[in-house]
């Protein structure tokens, strides 16, 4: 059997690779019959080689638009003249132009605004702006969306870029005012944490949203493109009610230790521990303090639920807590500098 063809990867190694949840992959297989992995002795799914490359194509021209049960049932010679059209159109080349006489491809924004210091800093990282033929240039950096409202915009921007950790409804409107002072052509929100309804109100007013990753390349790749994508999500999944409550400590939430930056630096650093902790740690505490921040904007915005986000917010703050901790640890261990 050849290697291509050799089943070798399980389905949430493949979901991870092309960036998309395994919920859909398997929709993907069930309803649209996409791809047909093989199954181990045991009942896993396996997939090959042509297989991942089959589903990161259909993932990339789901991305551009196509309805999956359009592009379905295209072999993977199809899938590819497919995406070289998709690719050929963003660069500008025609059929009679090569690769060569039109000179590297250049992607569309160049000018952008971004809300968000932790992302700003994050966008000058080697791993993403290596990820880019041509980096944007980013025209003006603010804290919060309300600062870019009240900034003197200068000439028009190709994007307005938010990063924040919850989602509200209530957002919409200024992000689409600090487009509309901008001139964005488009908008692109990274966000932490999210409910349906309030993803659902982005989306209808045309803003492209996806869950923050602490994937540099496949940031960098999302924001590369004119019009970014929504990031494709699993639907909720139910799950039992476990009490908790033995593992709270009393007292207040401690603040926090290690603002976004300083996580996101950490997220970066090569490790010299084999299975990459450091960075997972940085990555969770960052993922947690999203959340932290978002159930107390909840507790706040919710009087009806106010008693259950003030629970959520309080876990989250104390296993932030704990995880600071382990990061200090880890950071002894590795002889880093937390600032």
């Amino acid at each position: 059997m050849a290697s291509a063809e050799k089943p070798s990867y399980r389905s949430g190694a493949v979901a991870r690779m092309v960036q998309m949840p395994v919920a859909t992959l398997r929709i993907w297989e069930r309803r649209y019959r996409a791809v047909a992995p093989a199954k181990s002795p045991s009942g896993h799914r396996l997939y090959s080689a042509a297989d991942v490359e089959r589903v990161a194509l259909l993932r990339q021209l789901t991305a551009c638009g196509h309805a999956i049960g359009s592009i379905a049932a295209l072999n993977l010679v199809q899938l590819r003249d497919v995406a070289r059209t998709h690719a050929a159109t963003a660069t500008g080349q025609t059929d009679r132009e090569s690769p060569a006489a039109k000179g590297p491809a250049k992607s569309a924004p160049r000018r952008w605004v971004v809300v968000g210091r932790a992302l700003a800093h994050r966008l000058q990282r080697p791993a993403v702006r290596q990820a880019w033929t041509e980096p944007p240039v980013l025209v003006a950096v603010f804290e919060a969306l309300g600062d870019a409202l009240r900034a003197e915009p200068g000439e028009p921007v190709q994007r307005l870029v938010w990063h924040t950790a919850g989602l509200r409804t209530d957002d919409v409107p200024d992000l689409l005012a600090a487009q509309a002072a901008w001139g964005a052509q488009s908008v692109a929100v990274v966000y932490g944490f999210a409910g349906a309804a309030a993803r659902s109100a982005f989306l209808a007013a045309g803003v492209q949203l996806l869950r923050d990753t602490q994937d540099d390349a496949a940031l960098a790749l999302w924001l590369a493109q004119p019009q970014a994508p929504s990031a494709l999500e699993a639907a909720p999944q139910p799950t039992a009610l476990v009490d908790a409550s033995l593992w709270l400590a009393a007292g207040e939430i401690a603040p926090r230790r290690f603002d976004d930056a300083t996580l996101t630096d950490l997220a970066g650093l090569s490790s010299t521990v084999a299975c990459e902790c450091p960075q997972h740690v940085a990555e969770l505490l960052m993922q947690l303090s999203n959340f932290e921040s978002y159930s107390a904007d909840c507790e706040n915005l919710s009087p009806a639920d106010a008693a259950l986000h003030a629970y959520l917010h309080r876990v989250a703050g104390t296993a932030r807590a704990l995880f600071e901790s382990a990061l200090e640890r880890v950071a002894i261990h590795e002889n880093l500098l937390l600032r």
